[in-house]
C-alpha cells in the first residue's frame, strides 16, 4: 500500500440504541466516546439500526398491501373501473 492515501483504521464499538446490543469491528470512524476492551482504546459509535434491529433480518416485516398501484389511484381519485366512451 502507498503510504498517506488511506485513512486511518479504527478499533470500534457500533451500539445499536434500538436492539441494545454492540459490534466489536474495525472502521475508518472515530467518536469522543471511547471505551476499552482488553487494554485496546475502542471508539463508540451510536447507530439507530443496525442487523439486530432491521425488520429484514430480525424477520418482522410489514406486509404490503394486496391492491397494486392502479387500484389505489383509482380508489384514491373515485375513477370508475368502467371504460368511458
Amino acid at each position: 500500500m502507498k503510504d498517506g492515501i488511506h485513512p486511518k483504521l479504527n478499533c470500534v464499538i457500533f451500539v445499536d440504541t434500538g436492539a441494545n446490543t454492540e459490534f466489536v469491528t474495525r472502521s475508518t470512524l472515530s467518536s469522543k466516546n471511547t471505551r476499552d476492551i482488553d487494554g485496546v482504546s475502542h471508539f463508540v459509535v451510536p447507530v439507530d439500526i443496525s442487523s439486530a434491529s432491521h425488520p429484514f433480518y430480525t424477520g418482522k416485516q410489514r406486509a404490503l398491501q394486496a391492491e397494486g398501484r392502479v387500484q389505489r389511484f383509482n380508489k384514491k381519485y373515485n375513477i370508475a373501473a368502467t371504460p368511458q366512451e
